[in-house]
């Protein structure tokens, strides 16, 4: 008779099938081929392609290939609908918005079976996570609807926002996607994924019994070029994308110029970092929810393991161990915990990055497993010896497939860590609550997961730094992001520039200015530079009279500032406090020297007023400085334990073109609340009328700014804002001088490295007005926000 350690080792899990018949018969019942959801009405279907089952190849349904004519007939749709879902108002909204999330939960073991179905994702992921995640998305944001009148009282919608999102969550996407869009008061044209439409198809049966009015959300299904319409269409106001750097980058580029909102939400090649305390059988659990969860095929899945060397081998034996345990099987099947891949295309990529790596002569380790001989399979995957610049350390490998090497000391791990172009997610694992908590703010990544991986809630903003993208999914963060200010819509039609007029070749000569040199010098680093090319160009007042030289700024002078800007890190280090005595001080400097200003701005321009808008100046570096230290973050308190602090980060390296009208007063209001929350900037102040921005130098350094963090660089605002957009260590380009073509440019040159950026287009703006120039709307754009997850209680 066998012991009963011999039974418990031969003991294996059974079958345990989820039914798909309702799934199928719901699918029966539609004939499996499906039109377009326009205007709460199915279109007939067009040319079809199909949707297969990735687990065994078989068709599902066949779906209608969206034409550029039923694009326009959706945004239009969309447009009719919109004033009337704005008119609604938030409760009747949030009315709607209810009815839907009670709707998720009706009948969410259908599009748990469905989306398993559709996907290849195993029944208890879209069971335990998607489902109910896709439910408290729109319970949330019904009660933003409820609130938009009180919280948001200075915001409007934006209108008609264009979104896409990717195959990997499908119903959570949408649902991360329609929900705050549609609480903002916005309709909605949605494209989902080629790959995994059904849901998206069985939500807008959802929308007609919730009764979603006629147009708020329309569902046009097909390849990308469905997507690419939606992106060119002069009807849209925002964008809004899930999916791979390559086609933010496309987006980026196609956008550029439209005025369209945008938000991108798309790579990552996330760390997870163990340290030699941590808890390695929770860190091992943690590993296989960050990495083998939803076969890998995950943005911000921890697909580089970085782990203390004392433990490496240690925690890699337990890592192999748990490996062996994987159950990769039938999706549908309750004990398996991975499914199939989305598509043969998707395995063969994977598959080829782990024979390069294999090729580099990286150790691939495999556990045996038996995999199915239908559909997209791939076996959970352990790449060791690889360099940092090893392919697969580098690239998003999109799949179940982890790249495991060591570090020695905390900063040798943040130097690991950050070593990608990426920077969407990131766990870090120890007892040391001391050490996570100086880790977190290190971590160049939107979310921070604190012992813990793959957390996520509606309240908790979701969203990635440097080529991961910019803009927020959840949270206050993610509904601003379907809103627009309404002091935009106040802004002057065009710039409210003063006419340069034209030299006067004998007053310009009168005098000899050149008997002596009064070339007015650039600001970098702290110190005084001349131009790297040596030129200069000539500055005249309003009447003509030549005023003085300035540097003519080129490349190698961005470079330059951008390099002492870097060395000039510690200032983001700082605390508020300290950043806002500086302000003040500056403030304080100009304030003495504020006859000498307005003599300088009267000269330039000819204002007949210049005393006002040096005391305007003034004002706004103690605007500014008062706002250094109360831009505070946010304690969200999600349903699981825990809480999740929302930090507001400098973005880094900002470059800032400066307007021409009020050259003294444009500066400042742009400049100061960059540094107020910690960026370094290389600003162009105003090429007609430069000299008060490069006076300020003489106040920087009596004011104990310390060297590098504002950089100043004269010359020509197109060729400077070129360089600024296309170089690789700026973080964000800001251009305000009233130039569509140049504003469209800096956006268009930005999606080389994704870079942020904020351009005010041909339109102009009242400098003098904090409600055109300032307050929270602009801080926004100076800062990033990182979510921190911290367990407690656990």
């Amino acid at each position: 008779m066998p012991t009963i350690n011999e039974i418990l080792t031969t003991m294996d899990y059974g079958p345990a099938p989820e039914s798909q018949q309702e799934a199928q018969a719901w699918l029966e019942q539609r004939g499996r081929t499906f039109g377009l959801f326009i205007d709460n009405a199915w279109s007939e279907a067009g040319e079809l392609f199909a949707s297969t089952n990735p687990a065994d190849g078989k068709p599902l349904a066949e779906l209608t290939q969206a034409s550029e004519a039923d694009v326009d007939r959706a945004v239009a749709a969309a447009r009719r609908a919109q004033p009337l879902w704005q008119g609604l108002g938030g409760h009747g909204r949030a009315r709607v918005m209810y009815a839907l999330a009670r709707l998720l939960q009706k009948h969410a073991r259908l599009f748990a079976v469905l989306e398993t179905l559709d996907n290849g994702k195993t029944i208890r992921e879209t069971r335990d996570v998607d489902m109910p995640q896709a439910a408290r998305h729109f319970y949330y944001h019904a009660g933003w609807a409820q609130l938009q009148a009180e919280d948001f009282a200075d915001y409007r919608a934006v209108g008609v926002v264009g979104q896409i999102v990717p195959w990997n969550f499908p119903l959570l996407m949408l649902s991360w996607k329609i929900a705050p869009a549609l609480a903002a008061g916005n309709t909605v044209v949605f494209k989902p994924a080629e790959f995994t439409s059904l849901t998206a198809l069985l939500f807008a049966e959802l929308c007609l019994q919730a009764g979603v009015p006629a147009g708020v959300v329309n569902i046009v299904t097909g390849d990308g070029r469905v997507g690419a319409a939606i992106v060119k269409h002069p009807g849209i106001d925002k964008l809004a994308f899930t999916g791979s750097t390559e086609v933010g980058r496309l987006i980026r580029v196609a956008s550029a110029g439209s005025g369209k909102k945008l938000s991108l939400e798309l790579g990552g090649k996330s760390p997870f970092i163990v340290f030699e305390d941590a808890d390695l059988d929770a860190a091992v659990e943690g590993l296989v929810d960050s990495i083998w969860f939803n076969q890998g095929q995950v943005c911000c899945a921890g697909s580089r393991l970085l782990v203390q060397e004392s433990v490496q081998e240690r925690f890699l034996a337990k890592v192999r161990a748990r490996m062996q345990q994987l159950r990769v099987g039938a999706p549908l099947d309750k004990s398996s915990d991975m499914g199939a891949l989305v598509d043969p295309v998707q395995r063969q990529r994977i598959a080829a990055l782990v024979d390069s790596a294999r090729a580099e002569g990286c150790t691939v380790w495999q556990p045996a497993c038996e995999l199915p001989a239908e559909g997209a399979w791939f076996a959970p995957t352990l790449i060791t010896g690889a360099s940092t610049s090893a392919a697969v350390a580098q690239a998003e490998i999109f799949g179940p497939v982890l790249v495991a090497m060591s570090f020695r000391t905390p900063p040798e791990a943040v130097q690991l860590a950050n070593n990608s172009v990426y920077g969407l997610a990131a766990c870090v694992w120890t007892e040391s609550i001391s050490l996570a908590l100086d880790m977190a703010p290190q971590i160049k990544a939107g979310v921070v997961w604190i012992n813990s991986a793959n957390q996520f809630d509606a309240a908790c903003g979701f969203g990635g730094y440097k080529e991961s993208g910019f803009g927020r999914e959840g949270g206050r963060e993610g509904m601003l992001e379907y809103l627009t200010p309404l002091s935009e819509d106040a802004r002057p039609a065009a710039p409210l520039a003063q006419a340069q007029a034209k030299p006067k070749a004998a007053a310009a000569a009168a005098g000899d200015p050149f008997a002596i040199d009064r070339t007015a010098k650039m600001y970098i680093g702290g110190k005084q530079a001349r131009p790297d090319s040596a030129y200069s160009r000539a500055v005249f007042g309003a009447g003509g009279a030549f005023l003085a030289d300035v540097g003519e700024g080129s490349r190698k002078d961005i470079r330059n500032a951008v390099e002492a800007a870097h060395k000039a890190s510690g200032w983001s280090r700082a605390s508020a406090h300290n950043r806002a005595q500086v302000l003040y001080y500056i403030a304080e400097n100009l304030a003495a020297r504020a006859a000498e200003f307005a003599a300088r701005i009267a000269a330039m321009t000819g204002s007949k007023n210049p005393e006002k808008e040096v005391q305007a100046s003034i004002e706004r570096l103690f605007y500014y400085a008062a706002w250094a230290d109360k831009y505070d973050g946010l304690a969200h308190q999600p349903p699981t334990q825990g809480v999740t602090v929302a930090l507001n980060e400098p973005l880094g390296v900002i470059g800032i073109v400066c307007p021409n009208e009020a050259p003294l007063l444009g500066f400042v209001a742009l400049v100061a609340p960059a540094i107020a929350l910690g960026n370094r900037v290389v600003a162009v102040p105003s090429e007609a009328h430069p000299l008060s921005a490069i006076d300020l130098y003489q106040v920087f350094d009596t004011s104990d700014l310390p060297g590098g963090v504002v950089n100043i660089v004269t010359g020509s605002a197109d060729e400077l804002a070129r360089t600024l957009a296309t170089h690789c260590d700026i973080d964000a380009v800001w251009r305000h001088d009233g130039s569509a073509e140049g504003c469209a440019e800096v956006e268009r040159l930005s999606a080389a490295s994704l870079k942020r950026t904020w351009v005010g287009g041909a339109r102009g703006r009242d400098w003098y007005s904090t409600a055109q120039s300032g307050g929270r709307a602009v801080l926004a754009h100076a800062s990033q926000v990182k979510n921190v997850w911290i367990p407690y209680g656990v």
